[in-house]
């Protein structure tokens, strides 16, 4: 793909999506952007088109309608599902670059067990685990007893980021792994990784390889917990802060060196096509990384801090990722902190209600911005559609001023029920 001007479509509908586009959207390479199916806030910088993302066939239709050269997938399922593979087969498609891995690299992200494995070959430091089947529940309750508590149970597959599950009671973690393997879980549990525990603390690094070299995108740190002080439910993420202090400049070279460089070489080495964005979910164990889990994508509310600091462009970076020629470009991150804040619909991640109306969005604050996520149109209004309706993120030279940014633009926001966590940065002020 030459430096020419270039049609892209980005497949989503969230928060992650509106960030992706209003980046690229600042690219001097960009003709046209679209995506889809989109939100309303995609909308201000690109032009959305309704399609199911996982019907494949209505996406090579909006393709070639549409003259795209480039596809950019934003969550997990189509990649899982085999969309890279589907263009690269198609003739008809094969002009169009799609951002992300094959639908065996994405293996890493759809299956636990392979992740782990794949880790295992490559000497990546990671829990020590065990798999079961369907058919060995018996092994599975009696492995746990050769283990430490707390006992950390994953369905294998994909589980709208539902399928991990941490108990200390051996009781009523083997009653889960009863639950996971019997269905609790659909497909996604038709096998299960117990995992030992690993005591630190988490954070979330990025990096896009074109299967040789790689570009190290900023770090996060996100917050999952429903409640103030990481308590209650575990959502899709309550807000995120990017850099993390924790993560010093001899920690991220222990993460290069130990996971991201073995990752890219054992991908390599196994012959697995690997065009995309890379997702390291990490533990820092007193100062040593350990992987907790690979997604084969950006994350969630993560991409919203990570656009704002990255200050090259982004489509440059993509389509030299589709050349092959990635080590060329230059990636320049600004040292600013930025932070998001979630906007969520009160009841979220339980039983929530929509259409309600969202006002103050034409609100601005300077060095911040609001990311659509669970939104749409109702009769001319933008209305709640989903449980993660707003990721409300600024920008600032020092944390302090980024919450202080982020949490006086949400408060010119409302819409009935909305909950947010008041605490999003603060554990990180003190470090």
């Amino acid at each position: 793909m030459n430096n020419k001007q270039i049609n892209v479509l980005i497949l989503g509908s969230g928060g992650r999506e509106h960030a992706l586009a209003w980046k690229i959207a600042q690219s001097p390479l960009l003709n046209k952007l679209y995506c889809a199916p989109g939100n309303p806030g995609s909308a201000t910088c690109a032009t959305n088109l309704p399609v199911d993302i996982s019907c494949f066939e209505d996406i090579k239709q909006l393709v070639l309608h549409h003259n795209m050269d480039m596809v950019v997938v934003g969550p997990e399922d189509p990649l899982v599902s085999g969309i890279v593979d589907f263009f690269a087969s198609d003739p008809e498609l094969s002009r169009c670059f799609v951002v992300g891995p094959t639908q065996l690299a994405a293996q890493l992200e759809g299956s636990k067990e392979f992740a782990k494995a794949f880790m295992q070959r490559h000497s990546i430091p990671t829990a020590s685990y065990a798999s079961f089947s369907t058919s060995q529940v018996e092994e599975a309750v009696a492995y746990l007893t050769h283990v430490k508590a707390p006992y950390v149970l994953k369905a294998d597959g994909l589980a709208a980021g539902k399928g991990v599950v941490i108990l200390s009671d051996i009781k009523a973690a083997k009653q889960e792994v009863r639950n996971i393997l019997g269905g609790k879980f659909g497909s996604a549990g038709n096998r299960i990784v117990i995992e030992e525990f690993l005591e630190g603390i988490e954070l979330s690094l990025f990096f896009l390889t074109d299967g040789k070299s790689y570009q190290i995108l900023p770090q996060a740190k996100d917050y999952k917990r429903i409640g103030d002080g990481d308590t209650g439910l575990n959502t899709g993420g309550m807000g995120a802060v990017s850099p993390v202090p924790f993560a010093d400049d001899l920690f991220l070279k222990k993460v290069e060196e130990s996971i991201i460089r073995p990752t890219v070489a054992g991908l390599a080495s196994e012959k697995i096509d690997y065009k995309g964005f890379v997702f390291v979910g990490l533990m820092n164990c007193k100062g040593d990384p350990y992987v907790i889990e690979y997604n084969v994508r950006l994350g969630d509310p993560e991409t919203e801090v990570l656009m704002p600091r990255i200050q090259s462009d982004l489509l440059a970076l993509l389509v030299a990722l589709s050349n092959g020629n990635l080590s060329r470009e230059k990636l320049t991150i600004a040292p600013d902190y930025a932070l998001t804040v979630v906007m969520a619909s009160g009841g979220y991640p339980q039983a929530f209600k929509k259409e309600y109306p969202i006002e103050g969005l034409n609100i601005t604050e300077e060095g911040a911005i609001v990311f659509q996520a669970g939104t749409k149109y109702l009769n001319d209004t933008i209305v709640t559609s989903g449980g993660r309706v707003l990721a409300v993120t600024a920008k600032h030279p020092d944390l302090a001023g980024a919450i202080d940014k982020a949490y006086r633009l949400l408060h010119s926001i409302e819409f009935k029920d909305a909950y947010y966590r008041k605490d999003v940065g603060q554990d990180l002020l003190s470090l």
